[in-house]
């Protein structure tokens, strides 16, 4: 009997070979926002090893939204050709070749988590933050500028034309973040959020600038490519986004033509205690699927392939979304396969080892 996690999904026109993605993951090795061979190795590996969708990191839809100087970029035409490639690679190896299109916001101008995540001056190459307030991030993060009504079509540009770039470059499948504390996420959560304008107050004041992103994105979008958008399904605090704002914001997306909701959490400040743990992530992916009517992704230490089947077996996502477990294993599909008793091959270069 078939597994439910290597059963083919179909959104739009575009049909995923099995339940498992590529959770998008910042590699902080881009130049000016262009690819290298590092991400050739990377991004191939991952569809060499089985993997349904792959799924680009942040992408920065402007110089601006990167959170640090080395994040991919799809902000002008000069780098479609190299995103071109890695699609061409990816969609080679029976993958589908996803993007996540980015703004950091007020989490910007870092530097690489390796290197410490100390804040960039613009001496060494850092640059003006924008966000919802003046408020910043944290401690030793830059001071956010605040949107204006000239600010905030510039940045639903910036997404439209990143989407534009995205077709062109081939891509067939496009997410856009509004999760952990980036832009999107700051003008959703009260925390992040306390503007008294349009773009403020409750709710659907604080969700103006994703739906009217979300709007444009749809627009450039063509309607038989999926779109995705991914979310912090709670902030961990009371004080914050909760499970039941999320169902209604999915409601929200759904209505704009979103296709699916990438369900994961946490973000938007720092010493917020987050209870980490096997498929923490899951509920959240159940319920605003259940009670929203929208396809979801789970994500979040989902490392077991008896695990992430019955996720899928079980109704709580439709698409189970692999980050660290991949990292540590590119051929995870692979070896899940075998684990539930299901013959998945690898590319023919490599069947003298099967």
């Amino acid at each position: 009997m078939q597994p439910h996690l290597f059963t083919p999904l179909t959104i739009g026109d575009v049909t995923l070979r099995n339940r498992i993605g590529m959770s998008p993951m910042c590699q902080y090795s881009a130049n000016d926002g262009f690819p290298g061979d590092w991400h050739v190795m990377h991004l191939g590996a991952r569809a060499a090893g089985g993997v349904g969708l792959v799924i680009l990191e942040a992408t920065a839809v402007s110089p601006e939204g990167r959170i640090s100087p080395f994040d991919l970029g799809i902000w002008s035409d000069e780098h479609i050709p190299a995103l071109a490639r890695l699609v061409r690679l990816i969609e080679s190896l029976g993958a589908v070749a996803g993007i996540q299109l980015a703004h950091a916001g007020r989490k910007a101008s870092m530097g690489r988590p390796w290197e410490g995540s100390k804040l960039v001056p613009p001496e060494a190459g850092g640059w003006s933050v924008v966000g919802p307030t003046a408020e910043p991030f944290a401690p030793g993060y830059p001071t956010p500028n605040p949107l204006d009504a000239r600010g905030i079509a510039k940045v639903v540009d910036d997404f439209a034309a990143a989407t534009r770039r995205a077709l062109a470059a081939g891509f067939r499948w496009v997410e856009i973040h509004a999760a952990h504390g980036y832009l999107l996420h700051n003008f959703l959560s009260p925390i992040g959020n306390t503007r008294s304008d349009a773009y403020g107050g409750d709710l659907h004041g604080r969700a103006r600038l994703l739906r009217k992103v979300t709007a444009a994105v749809r627009a450039a979008w063509p309607a038989h490519l999926p779109l995705a958008v991914r979310l912090s399904c709670t902030d961990w605090t009371p004080a914050g986004l909760t499970i039941a704002d999320t169902v209604e914001v999915a409601r929200m997306l759904r209505a704009e033509g979103v296709d699916l909701i990438d369900c994961s959490s946490g973000g938007i400040a720092p010493g917020i205690t987050i209870p980490v743990g096997e498929g923490y992530q899951v509920p959240f992916a159940a319920q605003v699927r259940r009670e929203a009517h929208i396809a979801t992704a789970a994500v979040g230490m989902i490392t077991r392939p008896e695990h992430a089947d019955a996720i899928v077996r079980n109704g709580d996502a439709d698409l189970v979304l692999l980050g660290r477990e991949l990292l540590r294993d590119p051929n995870w599909p692979l070896r899940a396969a075998r684990a539930l008793g299901y013959e998945l091959a690898p590319p023919p270069q490599y069947l003298r080892a099967w």
